[in-house]
C-alpha cells in the first residue's frame, strides 16, 4: 500500500481495526512470563481464528501480532536471530486471516512498540542505536508482506519519532502512530495530545491517534485535541472500560460490548475515523461498533484551522497566526560577543546556556533561538548538548541556528518537538540541501531573501527570491505555514532607506499570506543609544505585520512598547498581556527600589524625597 492509497481508503470513510491480541491470548491459554510472539508461533491455530473473527466482524486493518518482535524484547528470551524468520511467519498467520473474507479487503499493519530501553537522557540508549533497531524490524516487516506500518502503544513521542525516522529511511508504505495517555492528558513523558499529533504529522504520519490509556469516555479530549490541530485521519482503540481483577486473580475490563460501542458514539462525534479496540475487548466489540457507525464518515469534525502555526517542543505548542499577537524569539543563547559564554563553552560547561534558557522564559520569549557558533568548540556536539540542557529546565520551542547543514540536520534529527530551523536561503547549499532536510523532519523554516549573489538589488529581487524558495518548499511537500519570511534588516546609518524597505516587505508577506521575522540589532548599528532606534523601529514593523522578532526579552523598554502596540493595534487579549507584563515591570521595579534602600541603609525609613526622585530620575535615564 503506498500513502496515497491510504489517503483514499481514509477519505470521508470509516475505518475499523481490530480489538486487543494480548488478552484473548490470555484467555486461550496463553501463561505469563513467556514470549508472546514465540507462544503464537506454537500456537499459530488460536491467532489466525481469533484474526479471522476480527476480519468477520468488520476490521479492515488487521495488526500482525509483532508488537514486541524487535532485537531488544527478544533479547530477554534468548530469540534476537530468529527475529527475521519469526516476523515472516507471524506476519504469513495475519495475511492468511485477511484473505479468509472474498470481497472484503482486509490489509496487514506490521506492527511496532517501544523497546523498554528508555532514550538518553532518561535511559543509556542512543537515539541512533533505537533508530537501527526499528529500522531491522521494519525491513523485516517489508519483506514478509506488511501492507502498512503501525506504531502503537507508545509513551514517548521521541521514541515514536525514531520509528517514523526510522520507517521513512527504509521504506515507502504508510505509518499510523499511536500513544498512550495517562489521566492527566499526558503521556508517561508529559507530551500533550495536541503537541503528539502536530510533531507527527509533520514528521509525515498517515494517522494518528490513541490506544490503550482508558475507555472511550475518558478519551474523549485527547481525540478532540488531536482533530482540532491536525488534517490526518485520528485513531481511537481505547480499552473495554477500567481493569479490575477477578476471584482468580485475572485482570479483567468491567465494559460489555454494547455499552462499548455507545460510548465509543462521543468520540466519532470527536472525529475519530479510524475505530477499534485495545486491552478487554473482543472481535464482538469490533462488530458491534461496526454496526452502529457503518462505513461513512457522519460527522464533519472542526480540523486544523487555515493560517496557523505551530511550534513545539516536546511538551507544549506554541501556536499562532498572522493577525496574532507578536512574540520574541530569546536571542540570547549565541556566543558571539559574549566572551564569558565562549569561554565556558570551551570548558564544556553549560551554565550560561542554562541561565539563558531560564531568564529570557521568564522575561517572556516563547521560542529560544539556540547558536552554538564559535571557534575552538566541535559545533555539532555543542549544538546536541545545548538542546539537552536547555530541554531539561524549560518547555519553550527552540529556533535551530547554524551556518552548517550538518549542524542543523543533527539538529533536527535529535529534537523531538517541531523546531524552527534559522535558516533557509537561496544560497546553493542551503537551497538545494537544506531545505530537503527540513522537509524531512517535518520542521518550520526561516526564509532568508539572500542568494550566491549576496544582499538583493531591490524589492522586486527580495520577492522574487522568496517565490523561489517558496515553490521549491511546495515541491518538497510543505506549505505557507512552514515559511517564515526574514524581513532582512539593514543598517539604517548605511541606507537611509533601510528601514523603510524591510517595512514594504513585511506588509508584502502579509498580504501574501507569510508570516514574518527580523533580527532587530542590525538597524541601529553604528548609531548612539541604540535601544531606541531598534524599539521605535520594532512599533513601526509590528503595525505593518510582524509577526516575531529574534531579539533580547530582557530589554524592558523593546518588550513594553511591543507589547503596547499590540494593545493599540487592538490584537486579541493583548489588553491582558500587556496588564500582565507591566504588573511584572512594577514588580521587579519594587525589588530592586527596596534591594537599593537595604543597601543605602534607608530601608523602613520616608528618606529625602526630594532625593528619592532625584534617584528615580536617574535610573529611568539609565545614568547610574
Amino acid at each position: 500500500m503506498t500513502r496515497e492509497e491510504f489517503i483514499t481508503l481514509s477519505k470521508d470513510h470509516i475505518l475499523y481495526l481490530d480489538g486487543a491480541t494480548g488478552s484473548n491470548l490470555v484467555k486461550a491459554g496463553m501463561p505469563s512470563g513467556v514470549c508472546p510472539e514465540q507462544w503464537i508461533l506454537e500456537h499459530q491455530d488460536v491467532m489466525l481464528q481469533l484474526q479471522k473473527d476480527y476480519v468477520q466482524a468488520g476490521t479492515n486493518i488487521l495488526y500482525a501480532p509483532t508488537f514486541t518482535a524487535n532485537r531488544v524484547k527478544l533479547a530477554e528470551y534468548h530469540l534476537e536471530k530468529n527475529m527475521t524468520s519469526m516476523i515472516r511467519d507471524l506476519v504469513a498467520i495475519s495475511k492468511k486471516a485477511a484473505e479468509s473474507t472474498p470481497g472484503h479487503p482486509v490489509y496487514v499493519a506490521g506492527d511496532l512498540t517501544m523497546t523498554g530501553e528508555q532514550l538518553k537522557p532518561m535511559g543509556k540508549m542512543e537515539l541512533e542505536t533505537l533508530i537501527d533497531i526499528y529500522k531491522e524490524q521494519i525491513l523485516c516487516l517489508v519483506d514478509a508482506g506488511a501492507d502498512l506500518l503501525v506504531v502503537e502503544t507508545m509513551m514517548s513521542l521521541a521514541e515514536t519519532r525514531a520509528a517514523l525516522i526510522a520507517a521513512k529511511e527504509v521504506c515507502d508504505l504508510p505509518v499510523i502512530a499511536t500513544l498512550t495517555f495517562e489521566a492527566d492528558g499526558r503521556t508517561l513523558f508529559g507530551t500533550d495530545a495536541k503537541t503528539a499529533a502536530i510533531v507527527l504529522e509533520s514528521l509525515g504520519a498517515s494517522a494518528i491517534g490513541a490506544n490503550c490509556s482508558t475507555g472511550p469516555a475518558q478519551m474523549e479530549s485527547i481525540i478532540s485535541e488531536m482533530v482540532s490541530h491536525t488534517r490526518i485521519p485520528v485513531i481511537a482503540k481505547p480499552n473495554a472500560g477500567l481493569p479490575f481483577l477477578d476471584e482468580n486473580g485475572t485482570t479483567c475490563y468491567n465494559m460489555e460490548a454494547e455499552e462499548f460501542a455507545e460510548e465509543m458514539e462521543v468520540l466519532v462525534n470527536a472525529g475519530a475515523t479510524i475505530l477499534g479496540g485495545c486491552c478487554g475487548t473482543t472481535p464482538e466489540f469490533i462488530r458491534q461498533i461496526h454496526e452502529r457507525f457503518g462505513t461513512d464518515a457522519k460527522v464533519a469534525a472542526s480540523r486544523r484551522p487555515d493560517g496557523i502555526r505551530y511550534l513545539t517542543s516536546e511538551r507544549i505548542t506554541h501556536s499562532f497566526g498572522l493577525d496574532d499577537g507578536f512574540f520574541v524569539v530569546g536571542e540570547r543563547i549565541n556566543p558571539t560577543g559574549k566572551k564569558a559564554l565562549q569561554a565556558q563553552l570551551r570548558e564544556g560547561s553549560f551554565e550560561k546556556v542554562i541561565q539563558f534558557a531560564e531568564e529570557q522564559e521568564a522575561c517572556g520569549a516563547k521560542v529560544l533561538d539556540i547558536n552554538m557558533g564559535m571557534s575552538g568548540i566541535d559545533e555539532k556536539a555543542s549544538m546536541l548538548r545545548a538542546l539537552e540542557e536547555v530541554s531539561g529546565v524549560t518547555n519553550l520551542p527552540l529556533s535551530l541556528d547554524s551556518s552548517y547543514v550538518e549542524v542543523l540536520e543533527a539538529a533536527l534529527r535529535n529534537y523531538p518537538g517541531r523546531a524552527l530551523v534559522n535558516s533557509v536561503s537561496l544560497e546553493t547549499e542551503k537551497f538545494e540541501k537544506l531545505l530537503p532536510i527540513v522537509a524531512k523532519y517535518g520542521a518550520m523554516f526561516i526564509l532568508l531573501p539572500l542568494s550566491d549573489a549576496g544582499l538583493p538589488k531591490d524589492i522586486e529581487e527580495k520577492k522574487e527570491i522568496i517565490h523561489k524558495i517558496y515553490d521549491r518548499a511546495l515541491s518538497l511537500g510543505m506549505c505557507k505555514e512552514d515559511i517564515v519570511v526574514d524581513g532582512l534588516v539593514a543598517t539604517v546609518g548605511a541606507n537611509p532607506k533601510a528601514a523603510l524597505e524591510t517595512l514594504e516587505t513585511i506588509r508584502y508577506c502579509k498580504e501574501n499570506g507569510f508570516a514574518t521575522i527580523c533580527g532587530l540589532s542590525n538597524i541601529s548599528f553604528a548609531m548612539p543609544e541604540r535601544s531606541f532606534v531598534n524599539t521605535a523601529f520594532l512599533t513601526l514593523a509590528i503595525q505593518a505585520g510582524l509577526t516575531m522578532a529574534i531579539a533580547n526579552p530582557s530589554q524592558e523598554l523593546l518588550m513594553s512598547c511591543a507589547l503596547a502596540a499590540d494593545l493599540l493595534l487592538n490584537k486579541e487579549e493583548a489588553a491582558l498581556r500587556y496588564i500582565e507584563y507591566a504588573g511584572g515591570v512594577r514588580e521587579r521595579r519594587e525589588e530592586k527600589e527596596a534591594e537599593l534602600a537595604k543597601k543605602t541603609g534607608t530601608a523602613g525609613k520616608s528618606g529625602n524625597n526630594r532625593q528619592d526622585r532625584q534617584c528615580r530620575q536617574c535610573r529611568q535615564r539609565s545614568d547610574c
